[in-house]
């Protein structure tokens, strides 16, 4: 897809550049939010008032994608409906003068184009990738995983791709994370002799979930990528793991012995909401983002007395009233 001369990369004008199309895998079985996930997906948990996925959908329209592909599984049908017409909620807000709810639904079905394909079997992110082959075709893509929700500007996948035209190859995003953390993560070796610019490296190597005392370095693979569609013979070739999955972090170490791979430090603020914390973290964040809702959130986190608040005690807990000073004690 891309030539190297003179010791630059080259776009090849034979094959288009334009990223038109994003993968977002959603098939995984969201066991860490358990009870919740049991019969709703976990993509479709609310922060605030929006489901996880639809940040990454906003995204991705935000970066000029027009087509989306969805990952899917068994009982994920819930997202499809998210993102489809309803024509009945439309009938009700228009009827009742429900304007503003009624635009920002019809936001939603508008957004982007929509394909589905499923994945049989949670059989790692690797193997996603790869179910959407036929629906990729031969074109360079986007790879977003919802559960990093990243607020940037400009969009974190337009980053990416920004960096793709300019180094003419895949390009990952990363993140400088404590070496204690590194094991949960896909960790790149940057290549200090080539020098690209601020926050922007050529990959040497790549380990997926190192041990800290095996780790290259602390900078981890983050939930966006731009890749190329040589990268399916790749995930084609690649081996399952211990776990029986097909690591995507594997088969970019199997590209990277035909040709150069990239990463891209991203500027903006990213909330890992795959595991409790992150998600409660990220409701915070976005709910003090919200004009509707900064001011009177702010004074009631202000106002809480964490010390009654003790893990897994029974605190006596202040009854906030933020329409007046005075609080009142509950009874424990």
């Amino acid at each position: 897809m891309y030539i190297r001369g003179h010791g630059e990369f080259c776009y090849d004008p034979g094959v288009s550049s334009v990223v038109r199309k994003a993968v977002f895998p959603a098939a995984g079985l969201g066991t860490r939010f358990l009870p919740a996930t049991k019969a709703q997906p976990k993509e479709m948990l609310p922060l605030v008032d929006k489901p996880i996925i639809q940040y990454g959908v906003e995204e991705a329209v935000g970066a000029g994608i027009d087509n989306i592909i969805l990952v899917t599984g068994r009982g994920k049908n819930a997202i499809e409906d998210h993102f489809d017409v309803s024509v009945e909620l439309e009938s009700f807000l228009e009827a009742r003068g429900k304007r503003d709810q009624l635009a920002e639904i019809r936001k939603i079905s508008s957004l982007i184009n929509f394909a589905y394909v499923r994945q049989g079997e949670p059989l790692g992110l690797g193997h996603a990738v790869l179910v959407t082959r036929e629906l990729v075709g031969d074109e360079p893509f986007a790879v977003i995983l919802g559960d990093d929700v990243i607020d940037a500007d400009p969009p974190a996948i337009r980053q990416l791709i920004d960096v793709f035209h300019r180094v003419g190859g895949p390009v990952l995003a990363v993140e400088r994370v404590p070496m204690d953390e590194v094991s949960s993560y896909g960790v790149i070796a940057p290549d200090s002799s080539v020098n690209l610019g601020r926050g922007i490296f050529q990959v040497r190597d790549l380990v997926e979930k190192p041990a800290r005392a095996d780790a290259p370095s602390n900078m981890a693979i983050i939930g966006r990528y731009v890749l190329t569609p040589d990268i399916f013979p790749a995930l084609a070739m690649t081996k399952s793991d211990r776990t029986g999955e097909i690591q995507l972090t594997n088969g970019l170490r199997e590209l990277l012995k035909t040709r150069p791979i990239f990463a891209c430090e991203i500027d903006g603020v990213r909330h890992d909401t795959g595991n409790k914390l992150g998600f409660l973290k990220a409701v915070v964040y976005f709910a003090l983002r919200r004009p509707d809702l900064a001011d009177k959130f702010s004074d009631y986190l202000a106002s809480l007395d964490l010390r009654r608040l003790p893990a897994g005690g029974s605190p006596k807990l202040a009854v906030v009233d933020l329409e007046h000073t005075e609080d009142r004690e509950v009874p424990s």
